[in-house]
């Protein structure tokens, strides 16, 4: 018995040492093992040819400490995009090793604030990062040029340190900002293909986001998969339409009722004109069982619920917000998380799931 109490003082006196003494080494050891695993490694190559998405923002308006703003990012083969970049989804999408030099193009679904407040570091990120000897094209509804040079013009004092600090061999000025694509779809059309390029086919479909107009979602084909994603809308017939034979659908989800709720509970406490918007958001956006109705007739095999309203902070409440939706969709139904990658392979039906974070 005493030869194991001698020897516990002695294990307990060695951790002891190790807690005192061994902490920078252990400290440098694991940033190191980091650097090994993390710096100048594309991490997108172990996901294979297919589409892959990123979840760089599942949230909303409405805070939400652990999700960014709307922005779902695309890496089809070799070509990446991004969909919309709502705040501080940017840094999210960085964080989950993002090939930012393979960056083709933006897209914007809207020119609601949400969606576009993190255009600013997109641009930057695409230059710099992205190595960009020309302005990053960003496709979108009209007035997409006027975002664009209002983000150019807050951000040029920086562009001048940057170029100044790193050389125009790093920031080439040629590079910096974005070139606006407006995308006007003619009276009764409602898609049309806005890029082809090796393989990937990038289609524009107009959606109902009314009073905002024109309000667009996309559908990304490359190599026999397809995934669509809505941008903000109600249920949409053109969508559903535009969404046939994908395997993948990402769609806006609003619970009504849990909104409801809020506004209520804002007029009771004498917040009346925050609880006005509460009614009037109800209008313009799917609700979890309309997205699962789009979805079924569509024939997607997945969908994803994106751009959530209101932010769902625990599993608890994930039945709560989808109501009905799994009873009117047979397939597989998910609510998307920051950090989520969907991946299509090539040449195969399979919809997998991976973290990025």
């Amino acid at each position: 018995m005493r030869k194991w109490a001698i020897f516990a003082g002695v294990a307990l006196f060695g951790l002891g040492l190790l807690l005192a003494f061994g902490r920078p080494w252990l400290a440098q050891r694991a940033f190191d093992r980091a650097l090994d695993q993390n710096i100048g490694i594309d991490k997108s190559l172990v996901l294979g040819d297919g589409i892959n998405a990123y979840v760089c923002g599942s949230g909303s308006p409405m805070p939400d400490a652990d999700r960014a703003g709307p922005c779902i990012a695309v890496l089809a083969g070799n070509q990446a995009f991004v969909f919309d970049a709502g705040s501080g989804s940017i840094r999210k999408l960085m964080r989950m090793g993002f090939p930012m030099e393979k960056i083709q193009a933006a897209f914007l679904t809207h020119l609601h604030s949400d969606h576009i407040d993190g255009l600013g570091e997109l641009m930057l990120q695409a230059w710099i990062a992205g190595s960009r000897g020309a302005p990053l094209p960003i496709y979108g509804p009209a007035g997409t040029d006027q975002v664009i040079a209002g983000f150019r013009q807050a951000y040029t004092t920086d562009e001048g340190f940057r170029v100044r600090h790193h050389g125009e061999k790093i920031a080439n000025p040629a590079g910096y900002g974005g070139a606006a694509q407006i995308i006007n779809l003619p009276d009764g059309v409602d898609s049309q293909v806005v890029y082809e390029k090796d393989g990937v086919r990038i289609t524009v479909i107009r959606v109902n986001h009314a009073p905002v107009a024109p309000a667009f979602g996309y559908r990304i084909d490359y190599k026999g998969r397809a995934l669509t994603l809505s941008g903000d809308t109600v249920y949409d017939p053109a969508f559903v339409t535009a969404s046939k034979g994908a395997d993948l659908m990402f769609h806006d989800a609003m619970n009504k009722n849990m909104v409801a709720a809020m506004g209520r509970k804002l007029a009771e406490r004498g917040h009346a004109n925050t609880a006005q918007i509460m009614t009037d958001i109800q209008g313009y956006h799917a609700s979890p069982e309309d997205a699962a109705r789009a979805a079924r007739e569509a024939g997607v095999s997945t969908l994803v619920l994106y751009h959530m309203v209101p932010p769902v902070t625990a599993k608890l409440i994930e039945p709560l917000f989808l109501g009905k939706a799994p009873a009117l969709f047979g397939g597989t139904l998910k609510l998307s998380q920051d950090g989520m990658i969907v991946s299509l392979p090539a040449g195969s039906k399979a919809v997998k799931f991976s973290s990025g974070l």
